[in-house]
C-alpha cells in the first residue's frame, strides 16, 4: 500500500511540472554575399509566465549556427503573461553582429525566422523579456501615448466609396471617397464631375470679308459676329486697322470711315473669336485654306526609320470633308547604298519610297480626304531616278483628339544621309 501510494504522488508531481510545450524555430542563414553564417545565437529574455502556467526565469540560451544551420525550441512568447518577445544577438568572428526581436506563437510546425521576427533590438544588452523590463524597449501601446488616440481620432477615415487610382474627395460626413465619372471628366469644387468648362470659345481665322472693293464702297461684312468684338484683328494689305479710327463694327458689319475707304486691288483679311457653346464641342472654323506646319526637317544617318521631322495636327481642328495636303522633298548623299523615305498619318503609313544608291532627290506628296471614322489617303512619289509612283489606303487613326504626321527616312549603307529638305501641311476645309 505504502509502494502504492508514493507511486500515486510521484506520477502526480510529474504532471503538476510537466515541461511547457515549445515552439521550433528552424532555418538556414546567409550572410550578405550569398555565403552560409557561422556562428552563434545568444537569445535572452526575461522572466515571464508561459500559456502553461509554467514560471519562464530570466536567462539565456546560446545556439551554435554551423554553415547556416539553426536550429532551437522556445517556449511562446506572444499567448505568455504578459506577451513579449526574445532579444537575439547574432555573433560572429568574435563579437556581436546585430541583434533582433523575436515574438514566438505557439506551432506544431517549425517556423522560419521571419515568422517571429517583429524588429531591431534597440539595446546592445543581453537582458531582454517578455515583461519588457530591463534595458530593452518594448512595444508601446497607442493609449500609452499621450494624445495620441484623440490624433488618430481626428484624422480623415476612408469612407464607403473610397477606392485607389481616383481622386479622393471629402463627402459631407468628412470621409475621404472617390470622385466617380468618366475619364474625360473635370472635378468640380463640390466633388461632382461633369464636362470640363462651361464656355468653349471658337475662332475665324483669316476670313474672306464679302463687299465690293472699288474705292467708293465703305460698307463690308464678316462671315459671323466677333465675340467679344474686341477679339476682331482686321488687316487691309497687311496693315492692322484700327477700331473706330479706321472702321466700325456693328454685329458682323464692317463700316470703314471716308479716310480708310478700301481701293481697288486692296486685300482685307479678317481674324476673330465666336462664341463659346456649353461641353466644350465648337470646334474652330477656318473658311479659307490654312498652313498647319512647314519648314526644314533633320538629317538621319540610321539603317532604320527614324524620324526626320512631324507636324501636330491639334484636338477639334479637322472636320470631316476636310482636306489635308502633305508635300515634302528630300535630298540623299553618299553612294554607299539607297535610301527610303515613309510619311505616317497617325499610326498608318501613308507611303515609302525606296531609292538607289545613285538617286539624290526623291519628292512627294500625299491628300488625306477626312471622313467621319477615319481618312483616305492617296500619294505619289518620284525622284531625279525614281520612277513614278503612286497608290491609295484608308487611316482608321482618330483624329479628333489630334493627330501626328511623322516624316521618316533611313539609309542602307553607312556613311551616307537622307535630309528632309522641306515639308509643308495644308488644311483646305
Amino acid at each position: 500500500m505504502f509502494r502504492r501510494l508514493l507511486f500515486a504522488v510521484a506520477l502526480l508531481a510529474r504532471l503538476t511540472f510537466a515541461a511547457p510545450t515549445l515552439t521550433t524555430i528552424q532555418d538556414v542563414l546567409y550572410m550578405a554575399n550569398g555565403t552560409r553564417f557561422n556562428g552563434s545565437l545568444t537569445i535572452s529574455w526575461s522572466s515571464f509566465q508561459a500559456a502553461d502556467n509554467s514560471n519562464i526565469i530570466n536567462q539565456s540560451t546560446t545556439v551554435t549556427v554551423v554553415n547556416g544551420n539553426l536550429y532551437v525550441r522556445l517556449v511562446p512568447s506572444t499567448t505568455a503573461n504578459p506577451a513579449g518577445y526574445y532579444s537575439v544577438a547574432y555573433n560572429s568572428n568574435g563579437q556581436v553582429q546585430f541583434q533582433e526581436l523575436w515574438a514566438v506563437p505557439p506551432s506544431t510546425t517549425p517556423l522560419y525566422v521571419r515568422d517571429v521576427r517583429i524588429g531591431i533590438s534597440a539595446s546592445s544588452g543581453s537582458g531582454s523579456g517578455s515583461s519588457g523590463t530591463g534595458t530593452e524597449t518594448t512595444p508601446i501601446a497607442e493609449s500609452g501615448v499621450t494624445g495620441l488616440v484623440s490624433d488618430l481620432a481626428a484624422r480623415p477615415m476612408k469612407g464607403p466609396a473610397f477606392a485607389p487610382g481616383a481622386v479622393a474627395v471629402v463627402d459631407a460626413s468628412g470621409l475621404l471617397d472617390s470622385v466617380s465619372g468618366n475619364a474625360g471628366d473635370c472635378v468640380h469644387v463640390d466633388g461632382s464631375t461633369g464636362p470640363c468648362g462651361s464656355q468653349s470659345p471658337s475662332f475665324v481665322d483669316g476670313d474672306t470679308i464679302t463687299g465690293i472693293v472699288d474705292g467708293s464702297n465703305t460698307t463690308f461684312s464678316l462671315s459671323a459676329a466677333p465675340n467679344p468684338a474686341a477679339s476682331l484683328v482686321f488687316y487691309r494689305n497687311g496693315i492692322l486697322q484700327k477700331a473706330g479710327v479706321d472702321f466700325t463694327l456693328n454685329n458682323n458689319s464692317i463700316q470703314f470711315l471716308p479716310v480708310s475707304t478700301p481701293q481697288p486691288g486692296d486685300t482685307l483679311l479678317a481674324s476673330y473669336r465666336l462664341a463659346g457653346s456649353a461641353g466644350g464641342s465648337t470646334v474652330q472654323s477656318f473658311p479659307n485654306p490654312e498652313v498647319l506646319c512647314s519648314g526644314t526637317g533633320n538629317t538621319v544617318t540610321t539603317q532604320s526609320l527614324s524620324s526626320m521631322g512631324s507636324c501636330l495636327i491639334p484636338a477639334g481642328l479637322l472636320l470631316p470633308g476636310d482636306r489635308v495636303e502633305i508635300r515634302l522633298d528630300t535630298t540623299h548623299a553618299g553612294t554607299a547604298g539607297g535610301f527610303s523615305v515613309a510619311v505616317y498619318w497617325g499610326a498608318t503609313q501613308v507611303l515609302q519610297a525606296t531609292a538607289g544608291a545613285t538617286e539624290t532627290l526623291v519628292t512627294a506628296h500625299a491628300d488625306a480626304s477626312i471622313a467621319s471614322t477615319g481618312a483616305q489617303l492617296g500619294f505619289t512619289s518620284w525622284g531625279a531616278v525614281l520612277p513614278f509612283a503612286a497608290g491609295v489606303g484608308y487611316a482608321t487613326d482618330a483624329y479628333t483628339a489630334g493627330l501626328l504626321i511623322d516624316f521618316q527616312g533611313q539609309v542602307a549603307g553607312a556613311g551616307d544621309s537622307v535630309n528632309l529638305a522641306n515639308y509643308t501641311v495644308v488644311r483646305i476645309p
